[in-house]
């Protein structure tokens, strides 16, 4: 069964362009254009998540506070989560990491290494 990947990005053309490359390897893909859309989306879903991409600088919630919110609920504790932003300081990756993420990638990443790593966390 293929992999479900929620993309979490307050820019539509990163998520339209994320969401190609991860479809064009088999995944399935639901999008959100924010924290709180991400939350929403990741509850609603029918089929669970196996792997969040998300921004961190986001309208309504940012990606910091995302994270933070998905690692305080036990189901999603092991869920694997890739930040994917233009925030490359370390200040910025240390904090990503500290409230959960698996992984920091650094726009713009690319494709061949976002899907290398992601296959990694999800096989």
């Amino acid at each position: 069964m293929s992999k479900h990947i929620l993309i979490v990005d307050d820019s539509k053309t990163v998520r339209n362009l994320v969401a190609f490359i991860m479809k064009k390897e088999g995944f399935i893909v639901t999008m959100a254009e924010d924290g709180l859309d991400g939350l929403e989306k990741l509850y609603a879903t029918k089929s669970p998540v196996d792997l969040i991409i998300s921004d961190i600088n986001m309208p309504r919630m940012d990606g910091f506070t995302f994270i933070k919110t998905v690692r305080e609920q036990d189901a999603y504790r092991d869920l694997p989560i890739v930040v994917l932003s233009t925030e490359g300081q370390e200040k910025d990756i240390q904090q990503g990491i500290n409230l959960g993420a698996n992984l920091y990638m650094v726009k713009p990443a690319k494709p061949e290494q976002m899907v290398k790593n992601i296959r990694m966390l999800i096989g």
